[in-house]
C-alpha cells in the first residue's frame, strides 16, 4: 500500500528534496499540448513549478485545479504580452498609458492564476528617442507600475534579451529581436537600481546573458538580491544544459551558494526527448 501511494505521487514530491527550486517554461518543451497536459509533464519530470506566456488564452479555474492536483506551482506569467509589445512598451513615454493598463490586467491575472510574478519586456528601440531618453522612460514606467503591483503582492521581473543571435530558437520563424532595447545585464541592473523598489527585479536569463555579457557566476554572486527569477538554456541553440558552452553544474552551485530563493526555470528547445532532458537536468541539480 505504501509503495503504491509513493508511486502515485508526482516526482516533484516523491523524490528527495532539491537544492534549487525548479520550474519549466512549458511551450518550448511540450509544444502542441494543452496547458493542463503540459503541467502534467512538468510534474512527471519532478519539477516544482511551471510557467507560460499567454494567460489570456488559459482558463484559470482549470489550470488552478490541475496544479493543485499535481501539487506544482505557477512560477510566473508574461505581463505586457511579447518581446515587442506594441502600444504597451516601456521605451516610449507615449505608450505609458498602454503599458500601465496591461500591467493592471496582468496583475489581476497573476492573482487569478495564483502566481506572484509577471515578466516585463521593454519592447523594441524607439528610433526618434535617444538611449538616455528611453532609459528614463523605462525607469519612470516601472516606478509608476510599482504602485499597481505592490499592493497586490506581485513582482515585475524585467527581462534583458540578446540582440546578437541570428535566430531566436523559441520562435525560429519570427523576428530575432535584434531591435530589442534592453540587451545587457549591467544596464538592466542600473535601471532597476534607479527604480529601487522590492517589486521590480531582474529576470536573469542565462542564454541571453551568456551571448551578450558572459560573466554568469560573478554576476549572480554580486547581484543575487536583484535577481528574482532565472531562465536556463545553453549556448548556442538554446538547448538543454550539457549541449553547449555553459558549465551549468558550476552555475547551479553558484546559484545555490548565493542563497537564491526564487525559481530556476528551464526555457529551452530540447534535443531529444523533452522529459528525459528535464530529468537529466534534475540529476545535475541533485548532484551539486
Amino acid at each position: 500500500m505504501l509503495r503504491r501511494t509513493a508511486l502515485a505521487l508526482p516526482l516533484a514530491l516523491a523524490a528527495k528534496p532539491l537544492p534549487l527550486r525548479l520550474s519549466v517554461r512549458v511551450e518550448p518543451l511540450f509544444p502542441g499540448l494543452p496547458l493542463a497536459k503540459q503541467i502534467e509533464k512538468v510534474a512527471q519530470a519532478g519539477y516544482q513549478a511551471f510557467e507560460f506566456g499567454d494567460w489570456r488564452a488559459a482558463n484559470a479555474k482549470e489550470i488552478n485545479a490541475a496544479k493543485r492536483r499535481l501539487r506544482v506551482e505557477c512560477a510566473c506569467i508574461v505581463g505586457n504580452k511579447s518581446v515587442n509589445p506594441k502600444g504597451m512598451g516601456l521605451c516610449d513615454p507615449a505608450e505609458r498609458a498602454g503599458f500601465l493598463a496591461e500591467i493592471r490586467a496582468s496583475t489581476e491575472a497573476a492573482l487569478e492564476f495564483e502566481t506572484k510574478q509577471i515578466v516585463v519586456l521593454t519592447g523594441f528601440k524607439v528610433p526618434h528617442l535617444s538611449r538616455e531618453q528611453q532609459q528614463a522612460s523605462i525607469v519612470e514606467g516601472l516606478k509608476q507600475a510599482t504602485d499597481i503591483v505592490s499592493p497586490k503582492g506581485v513582482t515585475m521581473i524585467l527581462e534583458p534579451i540578446n540582440t546578437l543571435a541570428k535566430v531566436e530558437p523559441l520562435n525560429p520563424k519570427g523576428n530575432n529581436h535584434a531591435d530589442y532595447f534592453l540587451d545587457h545585464i549591467p544596464e538592466a541592473l542600473h535601471l532597476l537600481r534607479q527604480v529601487n523598489h522590492p517589486n521590480a527585479k531582474l529576470l536573469y536569463d542565462l542564454y541571453h546573458a551568456q551571448i551578450m555579457d558572459g560573466n554568469l557566476i560573478e554576476t549572480i554572486r554580486q547581484n543575487i538580491g536583484q535577481i528574482a527569477h532565472i531562465h536556463i538554456g545553453d549556448v548556442p541553440g538554446r538547448h538543454q544544459p550539457g549541449t553547449g558552452e555553459i558549465d551549468h553544474r558550476n552555475v547551479f552551485r553558484a546559484i545555490r551558494d548565493a542563497g537564491f530563493k526564487g525559481y530556476v526555470a528551464m526555457e529551452y528547445v530540447p534535443l531529444g526527448d523533452a522529459l528525459e532532458s528535464l530529468r537529466a537536468v534534475r540529476r545535475i541539480v541533485e548532484a551539486i
